[in-house]
């Protein structure tokens, strides 16, 4: 899904597990338990006025009226998510099965032309657009079945997160208004997402491609125009043509874990020094952008070295684990061979161990930015400063050995 709001994940090193959920989670934080106080009438009096305002015709307004509606199922979908986490390999496992790294590889073979014309105008590898299309729809079988103007209505009246879904409605008219879909054949997730790779309503607005040439961008059927639509997106969140994004490395068993950071970046030649090699063992390719270390299960688990294309998967989903999956995948589709897995099996922690953790930390001074069973980039940072009071491996990746010099106070 794509996603717009960033997070702190540069500012620390990577955590246990991440919210993996809807597109409302990318938005800003707002209160669950605020009460809507107007009427759905007089707010859609109001929304009226203002679409017409924004370039909304009354034609347009009279075609979606019957879709203009209060659906209180959809807000209590919003209101009921539940965050959850999970580890990388266990998420990684189930979105990067080894059936869509094949499936993938078929597609490109397929749609080769296609693909290479795209690379020529974008710059976007056939892999890298790939492994989203995989991870959002299973190559397009699975786009959702939900009347979106229905759901974005519903949001858009609703408190929770008002501004935003009033502002992805008014993309959605405009997309029928243009003459891209009609309103009863908009159908996609209940939060609102189109198309085979997910785009919010502005994004397909604004990134939309019509690259079939039938005058329209369909992002529902068109597999040309879903595909250029989604290496156009990659290319305007920042892609740099022909450069790499992921490789799985091999990290020694001792070195400066406190350089794991994707706010840190090194030359190959200094990640070599540390003894950092290719997962097979090999040396470092010379010829590389500098990279940052990415361990998405600290020291023990696997380890990436990531580059500036990476951003554009965090920039596409701010969950890590989700982003990590996708450069993950996409790699494998272009032959990568299956992970290594790391030096050894980390501690694993649920979100009651994490919340205690949380409040250990808080107790000792640190600042985890909320006791939420979430491990951000806050909770991260605090995890890093103890392990170096602790003189524990700083990866940044939190351990049964930190809980209990947390609880002992030392």
């Amino acid at each position: 899904m794509v996603r717009t709001m960033r997070v702190g994940i540069y500012a620390g090193v990577i955590a246990v597990g991440v919210m993996v959920a809807s597109v409302t989670s990318a938005y800003a934080q707002a209160a669950p338990n605020c009460r809507n106080t107007e009427s759905f009438e007089k707010w859609r009096a109001g929304f009226k006025k203002d679409a017409l305002e924004q370039g909304i015709t009354p034609r347009t307004l009279a075609r979606t009226e019957h879709l203009l509606v209060l659906d209180r199922k959809i807000i209590g979908i919003d209101r009921g998510q539940r965050v959850f986490s999970q580890a990388f390999l266990e998420f990684s496992n189930r979105m990067a099965g080894a059936g869509r790294v094949p499936r993938g590889q078929q597609l490109i073979k397929k749609h080769s032309a296609l693909f290479a014309k795209i690379e020529e105008q974008y710059g976007v590898p056939a892999p890298v657009i790939t492994a989203f299309w995989a991870l959002e729809s299973d190559f397009g079988a699975g786009i959702g079945k939900f009347e979106v103007l229905r759901s974005l209505a519903s949001l858009a009246y609703d408190c929770r997160r008002s501004e935003r879904f009033h502002k992805e409605l008014i993309a959605a008219l405009k997309i029928i208004q243009r003459g891209d879909l009609t309103p009863d054949t908009m159908i996609g997730s209940w939060a609102g997402e189109l198309g085979q790779t997910q785009f919010l309503p502005s994004h397909y607005f604004n990134y939309g491609v019509d690259f079939d040439g039938n005058g329209k961008v369909d992002l529902l059927r068109s597999v040309p125009d879903v595909l250029a639509t989604t290496a156009h997106y990659i290319q305007k969140i920042g892609w740099r043509r022909g450069e790499p994004w992921m490789l799985e490395v091999r990290v020694p068993q001792r070195m400066d874990w406190s350089q794991a950071s994707l706010d840190i970046e090194h030359p190959h030649s200094q990640w070599a020094q540390w003894g950092v090699t290719l997962a097979n063992g090999k040396p470092l390719p010379e010829d590389a952008p500098k990279a940052s270390l990415l361990l998405p299960m600290g020291r023990l688990g696997p380890a990436f070295l990531v580059y500036p294309n990476f951003r554009v998967y965090t920039e596409w989903n701010n969950s890590l684990i989700y982003s990590t999956t996708a450069a993950y995948l996409a790699t494998r589709i272009a032959g990568a061979p299956p992970l290594r897995k790391g030096n050894g099996t980390p501690d694993t922690f649920t979100m009651e161990q994490t919340r205690e953790l949380q409040t250990l930390l808080v107790k000792a001074g640190y600042d985890v930015g909320g006791v939420d069973g979430k491990l951000g980039a806050s909770s991260r940072k605090a995890v890093q400063q103890a392990q170096v009071k602790f003189k524990l491996p700083a990866d940044g990746y939190p351990t049964d050995e930190l809980v209990r010099r947390l609880r002992r106070g030392g």
